[in-house]
């Protein structure tokens, strides 16, 4: 396990504490454990684990330890979070539940189309538009939670949000685009040539019995007894 797949693994092991943070009342036994400004607890949370998405992906670049549980545990780990710090501003009513199934239904697309293509043997990689997706979402986030303790950040964070979702429908949009012009037009051409690899060996294989046939026919030509 080399250091960047262990800063994806933090990722992951940092949702849990995000969400009681975010979610943790007066009576709960979190909030003992948690400190009194909790908002700004879990926003410092939140950055710490946004942060590691960063610094994993470019120290995996820098020091040639580009793994496959990394290429696997990376966007799992990206999804838990963005997903768990919106579903919980939901829960405590900082973010409208309409933004929310939007983003996280745009991220369950693209990993569907993502999975499809790679079952057909393609990559869809990752678009600009998808990275600055990203970073919009950490900063209007950011913006919300810190909104729970300074209110004046309120409509910052509302602003943010809006942009998140216009930019999670643009890059959908471009995913999509991308699909359509290489995997469903390369998985097209390819079932076509198999098709037409299919016809010739059919063609192949019944003009090879015609000719066992006329052999037959001549073998048995020959074979019969002359007439008297």
């Amino acid at each position: 396990m080399n250091l960047p797949n262990l800063l994806t693994l933090s990722r992951i092991f940092l949702v849990p504490l995000l969400v009681a943070a975010l979610l943790a009342e007066p009576g709960d036994g979190w909030r003992r454990l948690i400190p009194a400004w909790r908002e700004m607890f879990a926003l410092a949370v939140f950055l710490a684990a946004a942060a590691t998405d960063f610094i994993d992906g470019y120290l995996a670049r820098r020091w040639g330890q580009i793994t496959t549980v990394g290429m696997l545990l990376d966007p799992i780990a990206d999804k838990l979070l963005i997903s768990a710090a919106l579903v919980s501003l939901v829960d405590i009513h900082r973010v409208p539940a309409w933004m929310v199934i939007l983003i996280v239904g745009r991220e369950f697309a693209v990993s569907g189309l993502r999975s499809i293509a790679a079952a057909s043997g393609y990559t869809i990689q990752a678009s600009e538009l998808g990275k600055t997706k990203m970073v919009s979402q950490v900063a209007a986030i950011a913006l919300v939670i810190a909104g729970i303790r300074y209110p004046a950040l309120n409509q910052l964070g509302l602003i943010g949000m809006w942009l998140v979702v216009i930019f999670a429908g643009a890059s959908a949009a471009g995913y999509f685009r991308n699909f359509w012009r290489t995997v469903d037009v390369q998985v097209k051409r390819r079932r076509r040539r198999e098709l037409l690899a299919l016809q010739r060996e059919r063609f192949r294989e019944r003009k090879l019995a015609k000719q066992a046939r006329r052999a037959a026919a001549v073998d048995s030509r020959a074979g019969a007894p002359a007439a008297d």
